[in-house]
């Protein structure tokens, strides 16, 4: 499970790396073969690419699937691969720029964005438009990229969002209603500094804003051509605001301004933490590794002033691929609905296929607290979108926002010219990398 959790909630984070890369690359991990005899049938070899998904967990799985798949079209080859996680972005631009990728790969919007932007994937939209229907419109529209013309250059895979977890113990503790559990970014910081003026010891919120927590309290990310960043509005200014005020109450210390989502989990675990954004996975983490926090925990809604954040993971298709009809067919069979299906069951993510959020695995309440969680993490997904703009680069932009914002919370900077210098770098970084 470690990997589809790194993956399904710090897809973002991740760095892909800079590529130099023609527009022409060519390649792909399969044989020679068109793809299709000369019946019309599939045939020949391609290789198919995971991102840390060989475990003992999924290895089952992805064996029967890719056996499935070559019981009913016989003379197909289907090469399984997997990456490690760690470093697994730079892998992808290595490969692109040696012309190895292979022909089908497991990646979010952030990578496959600097991959179709240098040419080495295929545009769905003009590959196979017919495919949009399939698949949940907001999902499609995630790998849909404005910026490159308006291209898709994933198909679809598997979605995750979660609901808010709290400490209900230290809301009592910290002079807060346990039974009145904030759903808004206006009530989370207003019950955070009622928390740092009762608590010296605990906090409510331990992270910086990142940019797709930007998109949930309702800043417009970018323009509407999907060309410039445009956080730094006067509404991007309002949101980092309250967490200069919150800083200033000492709602939050100095630590913080540094803090990964690793360490969030550590703080809450610990009880020095009230609040934790989370996911599907979350309950089940708490029960079994804090117990005692478990005892005390209150669920509610994501925390959203707009539509809440998810993520999400696609297959692509390398456009090099010697094997395209192949490689497109397999990509199309792994993210179908019954294999999606299958898979969010036994990876706790839901599916971004037509019509599978329907299934009474999503729908139907038994009375255990997990599968509460999950039919109301099934509700934010239907409502949620995909925040993170592909063209933000996790390692670059990410940092520098967060340096920007901790200097602002520190004092040495208005929180407008942090977000203005902020903003500046990310669209020179665009514009370099068109």
């Amino acid at each position: 499970m470690k990997s589809v959790r790194r993956r399904a909630v710090f897809t973002a984070g991740l760095a892909v790396g800079s590529l130099m890369l023609s527009a022409c690359v060519t390649g792909g991990g399969g044989g020679d073969s068109t793809g299709k005899s000369t019946d019309g049938k599939l045939s020949g070899k391609i290789t198919f690419q995971t991102w840390n998904l060989k475990n003992d967990k999924f290895t089952s799985y992805f064996n029967d699937l890719i056996a499935a798949f070559e019981k009913a079209h016989p003379g197909t080859d289907i090469t399984w691969v997997d990456q490690p996680a760690e470093g697994y972005q730079d892998k992808l631009s290595a490969d692109a720029a040696a012309g190895s990728l292979p022909d089908v790969v497991d990646m979010g919007p952030e990578a496959a964005y600097t991959l179709a932007q240098a040419g080495v994937l295929l545009d769905l939209n003009k590959a196979d438009a017919k495919a949009k229907g399939k698949y949940l419109g907001k999902a499609w529209e995630a790998m849909t990229f404005k910026g490159l013309g308006g291209g898709t250059y994933g198909y679809p895979w598997y979605l995750n969002t979660g609901p808010s977890f709290f400490n209900k113990a230290l809301f009592k503790k910290c002079g807060l209603k346990p039974d009145k559990l904030p759903a808004n970014y206006d009530e989370l910081f207003d019950q955070a500094e009622t928390m740092a003026e009762k608590c010296s010891d605990t906090m409510m919120i331990a992270r910086m804003p990142a940019i797709e927590t930007f998109g949930e309290y309702g800043v417009p990310l970018m323009d509407e051509r999907g060309e410039k960043f445009t956080y730094n509005d006067a509404k991007g200014v309002e949101y980092v605001e309250r967490f200069r005020k919150l800083y200033d109450k000492k709602g939050m210390d100095e630590e913080a301004l540094n803090n990964l989502q690793t360490k969030e989990v550590e703080e809450f675990k610990a009880g020095r933490l009230a609040y934790l954004p989370g996911s599907s996975y979350t309950l089940g983490d708490l029960k079994a590794t804090a117990p005692d926090i478990y005892k005390n925990l209150g669920i509610g809604p994501r925390i959203s002033n707009s539509a809440p954040n998810m993520y999400i993971e696609s297959l692509v298709v390398n456009a090099g691929s010697k094997n395209q009809s192949l490689a497109v067919a397999f990509a199309k069979y792994v993210t179908n609905s019954a294999n999606q299906l299958a898979f969010a069951k036994k990876a706790s993510v839901f599916p971004s296929s037509a019509g599978t959020l329907d299934d009474p695995y999503f729908t139907k309440d038994d009375g255990d607290p997990a599968t509460k969680v999950r039919l109301e993490s099934t509700d934010q997904v239907k409502k949620a979108v995909v925040w993170w703009p592909p063209a933000f680069s996790g390692a670059a932009d990410s940092q520098t926002l967060r340096e920007q914002i901790a200097q602002a919370l520190l004092g040495k900077k208005s929180v407008k010219k942090a977000l203005d210098e902020s903003v500046r770098y990310s669209n020179e970084r665009l514009d370099a990398n068109k």
